[in-house]
């Protein structure tokens, strides 16, 4: 269950957390220069961090995984509540200076925490026990598609929550029938439920971005009972908002092999082939995926 109280600041919190000079200083010390190619905003305030902590509801038996550490303003925050944090991240220079810098403001907490240097987006397994949560402040430029891949990739994740763009973090949480709902909202619906967990201002982050943030919450679900393998349900949900304002029927035919053998698969689906995407649940892509017409998936190689 997700903690939303706000209880005042844990006294048995053994880690200091980073203030804005801290953060600067690092950054000058590490030889650190923020680049918008990276996605990297660094966290500099103590009421965020400490929030996100809480909202995400992690506890002692927790092991976290958290893309993008940065600095380590968030890993510190984390540290002192949960087993393990297992931090990605990508910049080499962030990910050696990492270890030292937990050493220096919690050392008897520095053995609760793993670096993997490396692209979150491309692992294919993390060390250690099995996570069961992620909790990131992820890169905007990246942030469905490293949600995406390590949702498949780590099954054991219980629940997420991740500070994003604000209008990504609409889109992820989005639902049927709503002109924002598209691609990333359906497909996180595969994995887990998600809703918004409140918005982030500008002024927490150094540099300061342009746009506004979101928190998101997901709470995994059971995988959709289904014979059609995931990546068919996501073909069938690429498709159906590739061309967006297309009927279904016309949007679906280069999956199905025509628009009459589209129509006959939606038919069978039981969904109306005069709908659009943006009608549809997860349930509704599933359904379709399991009508597609045989030949159509011979022609592709299944």
């Amino acid at each position: 269950m997700w903690v939303t109280q706000t209880p005042e600041p844990d006294p048995a919190d053994r880690s200091r957390l980073l203030s804005p000079a801290d953060v600067r200083a690092l950054a000058e010390r590490f030889g650190i220069r923020p680049t918008k190619t990276l996605g990297q905003n660094f966290v500099i305030d103590h009421g965020t961090v400490r929030r996100i902590v809480r909202v995400a509801g992690v506890g002692a038996d927790d092991v976290v995984v958290e893309v993008g550490p940065g600095l380590g303003s968030l890993t510190l925050a984390l540290l002192p509540h949960v087993r393990q944090v297992t931090a990605i991240e990508i910049d080499p220079a962030l990910a050696e200076a990492l270890p030292g810098t937990v050493t220096d403001h919690a050392p008897d907490l520095a053995d609760r925490l793993t670096v993997v240097p490396g692209d979150a987006m491309r692992i294919t397994e993390v060390p250690g026990p099995a996570p069961t949560a992620l909790v990131a402040n992820l890169p905007y430029n990246v942030s469905v598609p490293v949600l995406l891949h390590l949702l498949e990739l780590l099954p054991s994740l219980e629940r997420v929550l991740v500070m994003v763009q604000s209008e990504v973090a609409d889109r992820i949480t989005a639902t049927p029938g709503g002109r924002i709902y598209g691609v990333p909202s359906a497909k996180v619906a595969w994995y887990a439920h998600a809703r918004r967990a409140g918005a982030v201002g500008r002024n927490v982050f150094w540099p300061a971005p342009n746009v506004d943030s979101g928190l998101v919450e997901l709470i995994r679900r059971p995988t959709p009972s289904t014979k059609a393998p995931r990546a068919e349900v996501f073909k069938v949900i690429d498709a159906a908002f590739a061309q967006r304002r297309k009927t279904l029927r016309a949007a679906l035919s280069g999956w199905a092999g025509s628009a009459p053998a589209a129509e006959e698969a939606l038919h069978a689906a039981g969904v109306d082939p005069k709908a659009r995407g943006e009608s549809l649940g997860i349930e509704g892509f599933v359904a379709i995926a399991e009508n597609r017409p045989e030949q159509a998936g011979q022609a592709s190689g299944r």
